[in-house]
């Protein structure tokens, strides 16, 4: 029989070519698959009669076949059933594209349940291509349903069947994590019952259960490995102490600004950390725009003049550049050494690189993860700094600062996370916030519309263009997916737009590509020879184009806030008046109030509160906004409740065990291993 380490192949219902499939997923054992969680669900247990049935509204029903399925050939490659069902409120017509099979499987007389989105037009009710089942078969209608992140070449049918046999063969298998005492202090359900119902729960409450559970595990395990490793850092070594402020004021007398009160502030509480003999461990959060960067350059400046060595860390090679560019112009004036390392510097000038920076020749060296390799040594390193922290995870941090010894760190993001939850977040870091904009910084024009108005919305990019603008247009898809009909992929809006702006150059950017590709084609953007880039969120981090002005972002209600927020923050970098059309669809209340947000305010700060607000502790079952990459159930906006709990329960533990020997608390700490990917604590 299977267990949870057992190669995929070996599981019933993965053959061959299914395989293949799901290891392009990431899916290779049988563990794999069963915390391979879903992504939303529908409920499909709650049915209605054909007259209830509303416009929009995915829905099941139960109905009678009363004509025979009609079926016209359209086109070469398009097939059209129809067939008219029944109940005793009303009748409803059904239609299927391409799928002639419908038509030797639905028989006339005979009842059904159906389930999907319902067009009622002045009373006509249709329905297109529904599911649907006969007699008493509840595989697919009658209860909730998991849907699942999947790609092209498997549908969620079939993965559901693996699933199913996943968590049936493996039942008993899994190791509780928890000890005893925090299942029953916090009435959570055991880890087999979490498993099965979180992909298949037969009520609500059940799922509910289920994912609390799940989502405790993963904040509970984070909290821990977060709280060791403060710990650990502050029983290291002596930190540095850079007590040296020569020509800091000269450095900041020859900026072409002065720095706002915010960054002031956050320079301040900097400034003290090196001062001191503890080692630094600060997080600098500032919305987009807000000036980080310069006061990052502050504090390299600062250790360069004790005598140190300074590394920044960026997630892609053009970002990297972009602080290279920026961070230069300020610190070579002052006979201070910057250097660039990424992964498509030459063999040749990369081996020059590190002989120089291990010589000491080099000061201050900016690059991406190439940093991080085992040849990359300094000198003398006293200051490590990445930016967009959650690009990267705990242990990337660690291994560059493991370069020094007692090093500063800081790190720097621009997603825009309510207080509150930052301090529980990062728990191994000290917060400075930056909540002020520079003067002079343009507010970006926010217009959230709709389908129809789609012409309009051209005739602004071709307006924008004719002026020697450039736009960006963001989509929420890299390839066709049957879970999100009607949303078009880059692929598709490519085709689209080129055909519609054929005088242009139109080009498209998304994270399945080639780094060097990517970087290519962002670096074309941002010297003019692209007039509009289709693109997926791969530009939500990415390099300043001053003279694109224009912000398209496709389904909008696809995206959370948070996301929105930093999209609309790649526009607005220049001289030029800059605007965000958000197109979307959809007339539920939240989809309405999240676009008025976006309309009325540009302070990130202020829409995650009220992202945090809006979507609240409950909205499981719609589009759900990611959180960070290493957790698969929690959800850090929506969680916060679950967060605190997780917080206090680690903190108990950790008084009575701080290393985790206790036989009890092993599985945790091999969780808290597994996570981080590193020892904790040893």
């Amino acid at each position: 029989m299977p267990d949870i380490s057992t190669n995929l192949q070996y599981l019933k219902g993965v053959g061959p070519a299914r395989i293949e499939i799901l290891n392009r997923l990431g899916l290779f054992t049988v563990g794999d698959i069963i915390e391979y969680f879903p992504r939303t669900y529908e409920d499909r247990g709650a049915y209605k009669k054909i007259c209830e049935l509303s416009d929009g509204e995915n829905v099941a029903f139960k109905a009678v076949i009363s004509s025979n399925v009609s079926e016209n050939r359209i086109r070469k490659n398009m097939v059209i059933c129809k067939v008219i069902a029944k109940d005793d409120t009303g009748s409803a017509v059904l239609t299927w594209f391409n799928q002639p099979y419908v038509k030797k499987q639905l028989k006339f007389g005979e009842e059904y349940t159906f389930y999907g989105k319902i067009k009622n037009t002045l009373g006509r009710i249709e329905v297109q291509s529904p599911v649907f089942e006969s007699g008493d078969s509840s595989k697919n209608v009658g209860r909730i349903i998991p849907i699942y992140p999947l790609t092209a070449g498997i549908t969620q049918n079939v993965f559901r069947g693996i699933v199913e046999n996943a968590v049936n063969v493996t039942k008993g298998q899994y190791i509780e994590n928890l000890p005893e005492w925090v299942r029953k202090e916090n009435t959570l359900v055991d880890i087999d019952y979490a498993i099965k119902n979180i992909h298949f729960p037969e009520k609500l409450q059940d799922f509910e259960k289920a994912r609390y559970r799940l989502a405790f595990d993963e904040l509970l395990i984070m909290q821990l490995g977060l709280l060791m490793f403060k710990e650990k850092g502050s029983k290291d070594f002596t930190g540095i102490s850079f007590d040296k402020d020569e020509k800091i004021e000269e450095l900041l007398d020859s900026l072409p600004y002065r720095l706002t009160n915010a960054q002031m502030r956050v320079w301040g509480e900097i400034d003290a950390d090196m001062k001191s003999n503890k080692s630094m461990n600060r997080l600098v959060q500032g919305d987009v725009g807000s000036g980080k960067t310069v006061v990052a350059t502050l504090a390299m400046f600062k250790a360069v003049r004790n005598g140190y060595q300074a590394a920044l860390m960026a997630p892609t090679s053009i970002l990297a550049r972009q602080h290279y560019e920026g961070i230069s112009r300020m610190l070579k004036p002052f006979g201070i050494v910057v250097e660039l390392l990424t992964g498509d510097v030459t063999k040749k000038n990369k081996n020059i690189i590190l002989e120089r920076l291990k010589q000491g020749e080099i000061d201050v060296l900016i690059g991406t993860h190439a940093l991080i390799e085992e040849n990359v040594e300094f000198k003398n390193i006293g200051l490590v700094i990445t930016d967009e922290q959650h690009r990267f995870g705990v242990r990337q941090r660690k291994i560059l600062s493991s370069k020094g010894q007692s090093v500063d760190t800081l790190v720097m993001t621009a997603t825009p996370i309510p207080r509150t939850l930052a301090i529980i977040l990062y728990g191994d870091l000290d917060i400075s916030i930056i909540d002020e904009l520079p003067p002079g910084r343009q507010k970006i024009d926010t217009y959230a519309v709709r389908r129809n108005m789609e012409e309009r919305v051209n005739n602004f990019i071709r307006k924008e263009i004719n002026t020697g603008r450039q736009a960006y247009i963001v989509c929420p898809l890299v390839e066709e997916s049957e879970e999100m009909d009607g949303v078009k992929s880059v692929t598709e809006q490519l085709e689209y737009y080129k055909n519609i702006f054929s005088d242009y150059k139109v080009e498209m950017l998304h994270g399945k590509m080639k780094p060097k590709e990517k970087d290519e084609i962002m670096m074309r953007f941002k010297n003019g020879e692209i007039n509009i880039l289709i693109s997926t969120t791969v530009i939500e981090v990415g390099v300043d184009v001053p003279n694109s002005t224009l912000m398209i972002i496709e389904n909008a209600e696809r995206f959370g806030l948070a996301q929105l927020h930093q999209l609309r923050g790649r526009v607005g970098r220049g001289k030029f008046k800059s605007y965000c059309i958000l197109k979307y669809e959809g007339k539920s209340d939240v989809v309405q109030k999240r676009m008025d947000i976006m309309q009325k305010t540009n302070d990130g700060f202020v829409i995650s509160e009220r992202d945090l607000e809006l979507r609240g502790p409950g909205d499981f079952f719609g589009t759900k906004q990611h959180g960070i990459p290493e957790f698969k159930v929690a959800n850090l906006f929506v969680d916060v409740p679950i967060l605190k709990k997780a917080q206090q329960v680690a903190n108990t533990i950790l008084e009575h065990d701080e290393e985790l020997k206790l036989p009890e608390n092993a599985p945790l700490k091999g969780s808290i291993n597994k996570l981080f990917s590193e020892k904790v604590g040893i």
